[in-house]
């Protein structure tokens, strides 16, 4: 069995039905993930806004022994583009060698801006403090934004997000002295940093994203699978296994909508899903999940409730 099973979903889909539906499902994490893209930074201050709203349902979640998780893009909220104006330094500087308030990301070299990022991940883990001490702080949800400056250029995309995270952490341990911090394997960050070192408390969270769904991910002649699988072995070496999770897709209808309501009709293939998780047992991961965005009222409301009964015998086991 999995030690740790959990689903993710957006907070305004956070009901009663869904935290029934976890306990039917034998599910132990509810993961709360506000929407990404360039706005990301407006939605998770939606979900502190709605954090009244949502605490019955959050207290309910602990009595089913139920964790909540929050996983969030939060760089552009802990680093406000309201900053640029006194600090553009702080920001990552193109390959042209400008810097702007439209990017996005922060540059990973410049001392203050990670004393300033270290100080509002401390904030924010005050608001959305975890249960378990796991904390999921990720950077913007874009690609091709890393850091071009003198000192930057020299690191890869991991490794800018790999100092990113570390400031993070040390903030985070501010409001929670056994916090930990994900670093999101996902993107252009899915490949291991080269440079720099995790911080004790950082653990590998793999995201892959690009696969494809059809095939499992160890399907040797699935392209997209052979590239999005290459780097699991040396992450395993760099951040070990203590914590590690993977974040996969396969109830992911936000991403088989592409996006947009409303949602489209969903079967999970449950072949698929069992083949990867024996895989990713075989690795030593104890903790996975799943995006399950827009499978909630919304979807109900359309075409009935999802049949999601194979997704927790999976994970269980049974």
């Amino acid at each position: 069995m999995i030690e740790r099973r959990g689903i993710v979903i957006h907070p305004h889909e956070l009901d009663e039905v869904w935290l029934n539906r976890c306990q039917e499902l034998n599910l132990n994490v509810l993961g709360l993930h506000p929407t990404g893209g360039v706005t990301a930074d407006e939605s998770l201050q939606r979900l502190l806004d709605q954090l009244p709203r949502l605490q019955p349902l959050l207290n309910r979640a602990r009595e089913m022994g139920i964790r909540i998780e929050y996983e969030l893009h939060a760089l552009s909220y802990l680093m406000p583009r309201t900053l640029f104006d006194a600090h553009p330094e702080w920001f990552c500087e193109n390959a042209q060698g400008e810097r702007s308030r439209e990017g996005f990301n922060i540059c990973a070299s410049n001392a203050e801006g990670l004393a300033m990022l270290m100080q509002r991940a401390e904030g924010l883990a005050r608001l959305l403090p975890s249960e378990n001490h796991l904390y999921y702080f990720w950077l913007d949800d874009v690609t091709s934004c890393s850091c071009h400056c003198a000192r930057c250029r020299r690191l890869t995309p991991s490794d800018q997000q790999m100092l990113l995270v570390n400031a993070m952490l040390r903030g985070i341990r501010r409001a929670d002295q056994e916090g930990c911090l994900a670093y999101l394997a996902y993107m252009d960050t899915l490949n291991a940093p080269r440079q720099v070192a995790p911080e004790e408390g950082v653990f590998l969270e793999y995201a892959p994203i690009r696969r494809s769904v059809k095939h499992p991910i160890d399907d040797p002649d699935c392209p997209e699978n052979v590239a999005e699988r290459a780097p699991l072995e040396r992450l395993l070496e760099v951040f070990g296994r203590k914590n590690a999770k993977v974040l996969d897709y396969w109830t992911d209808n936000s991403l088989f909508s592409k996006w947009k309501y409303p949602p489209k009709p969903f079967a999970l293939d449950a072949e698929v899903m069992q083949k990867d998780v024996a895989f990713y047992r075989s690795l030593g991961f104890s903790s996975i999940t799943a995006f399950g965005c827009f499978l909630g009222k919304d979807y109900t409301d359309l075409y009935g409730a999802a049949d999601l009964s194979a997704y927790g015998k999976i994970l269980t086991g049974a």
